[in-house]
């Protein structure tokens, strides 16, 4: 059985996020578990929450919060086929944003965090928020980030895009081979290098752990050369029926190339392609 958290801010963003997960976890066994949090970012409430007694925090943040996480869960039931494998639960915190999602994740055992994320608007794009950012960085979970334009499908190709640089704890790419075997996908290992590729010893040896890791599964190479990295996956995305793009955190300065240019020029990819994030176990 998988535990997976729903992070929530009520917004239609992350309500397709919810609808994604639903729908991805179709065939598992799963407890939901649907968490909003009343983040603590103004002083002001900070001092209330310090004087105030639990009569008064269960009125003004608590009991609304439960209201609107019922009201999801009535969606839920309308809008979603029910699946006798799948189990809702409500959570609400008054916390700090990061520090609710790591108490829970440790509470509950959580295997996947799955969220909406939404980009700046206008010509120029953040192409993640920073709630999104924070969770995929800072807390030790499988992320899986949804953009605001992302509808289920079949996963045909997973492109997963890596340097070779770093050595894996290969129980880190789990989930990866679990969705692969389930969707019965196929990976596409992506390199990306600003000249002709040449793998040192290093990357070699990391390129066949991971041939040898994928080698039941179906699983290819490929080598782009190109001097912006989310240029060259835009144009690999573009030319293939890439449904998920999936990334280790470890590999974090080849990550935010991808992730984290504060900004670019809108890639609809961005909007549409959902983001597999995998960490290490703690």
């Amino acid at each position: 059985m998988k535990n997976i958290l729903l992070l929530t801010d009520f917004s239609e963003n992350s309500w397709n996020a919810i609808k994604y997960a639903i729908s991805f976890f179709e065939k598992e066994t799963c407890n939901f578990y649907l968490l909003h949090v009343n983040r603590l970012s103004n002083p002001i409430i900070n001092d209330a929450l310090y004087i105030a007694n639990e009569e008064v925090i269960e009125t003004v943040y608590s009991k609304p919060t439960k209201i609107k996480l019922r009201e999801i869960l009535k969606h839920i039931a309308v809008q979603c086929s029910p699946n006798k494998k799948h189990r809702f639960y409500t959570l609400s915190d008054y916390d700090f944003f990061i520090e609710s999602i790591r108490k829970h994740v440790e509470e509950k055992k959580i295997d996947c965090i799955v969220m909406g994320t939404k980009g700046a608007s206008g010509l120029k794009k953040i192409i993640v928020g920073s709630n999104t950012g924070h969770v995929i960085t800072k807390v030790k979970c499988t992320t899986l980030a949804i953009p605001e334009n992302a509808q289920f499908v079949k996963l045909e190709e997973i492109a997963f895009p890596t340097d070779f640089s770093l050595t894996y704890d290969i129980q880190i790419l789990q989930p990866l081979s679990e969705i692969l075997e389930t969707y019965q996908s196929a990976l596409r290992i992506l390199h990306i290098s600003k000249k002709k590729p040449h793998l040192n010893n290093n990357q070699n040896n990391n390129r066949e752990l991971l041939h040898d890791y994928f080698s039941p599964l179906n699983h290819s190479f490929h080598y782009l050369t190109n001097n912006k990295v989310e240029d060259a996956i835009r144009c690999f995305l573009e030319s293939r029926n890439i449904n998920m793009i999936c990334m280790v955190a470890k590999n974090l300065n080849y990550f935010q190339q991808i992730l984290f240019h504060s900004k670019v020029e809108e890639i609809s990819f961005h909007t549409e392609i959902p983001f597999l994030v995998l960490h290490e176990k703690i």
